[in-house]
């Protein structure tokens, strides 16, 4: 296991899952507003293997797709981190930066807030060249926060090897930021 890290924002918790987030996880995953850009809502046992997803990835590497709280009261939000992306993808090895939070949490800047702290982590601790994202060509609110983060859309446009061919949701965009762009707009 890697040395745990659980970025701090002003407002927000970044940090390894526990078992009480689970339930309102599974609701989050069950809102239709939440999950309109995935192909389906996930079921509680589909969304508990994503928790336990996202928990051994934090333990194994020390970073990863972290539970999301505010710092002031402890509720939990959703979650956003980096992690390693699925071999399957067509520009991988990468590392991409995600985020899906509850909806009355939406609008109030926790994701792109949670991001900066995600992408210091990226670049200043884990000194990686590049972090991706990626979305449905449909979810603009997502590619609205990538470029409020300063990611630049590649012109790659492909199939999500993950998404029912049949769904309207296949085609995705990708967005990157490198490593340099960071530290310039970080000086």
């Amino acid at each position: 296991m890697s040395e745990l890290i659980q970025p701090i924002t002003e407002r927000l918790q970044l940090r390894q899952w526990r078992e009480e987030d689970k339930p309102a996880f599974a609701a989050m995953n069950a809102d239709p507003r939440v999950m309109e850009f995935f192909p389906a809502q996930l079921s509680r046992q589909e969304s508990d293997a994503g928790v336990d997803r996202c928990s051994a990835h934090i333990e194994k590497y020390g970073w990863g797709f972290w539970a999301l709280e505010l710092r002031e009261s402890g509720e939990f939000l959703g979650f956003v981190g980096i992690k390693n992306v699925t071999e399957d993808l067509p520009f991988a090895p990468a590392v991409e930066i995600g985020w899906r939070l509850a909806y009355p949490y939406w609008g109030k800047g926790y994701a792109s807030e949670a991001a900066r702290a995600s992408l210091q982590v990226a670049f200043d601790i884990l000194h990686l060249n590049e972090v991706v994202s990626f979305t449905p060509l449909q979810n603009i609110r997502s590619q609205r926060v990538m470029e409020r983060l300063d990611m630049q859309r590649d012109s790659l446009v492909f199939e999500h090897p993950q998404v029912p061919s049949e769904s309207p949701l296949l085609r995705h965009c990708l967005y990157r930021l490198p490593a340099k762009e960071w530290k310039k707009r970080s000086e």
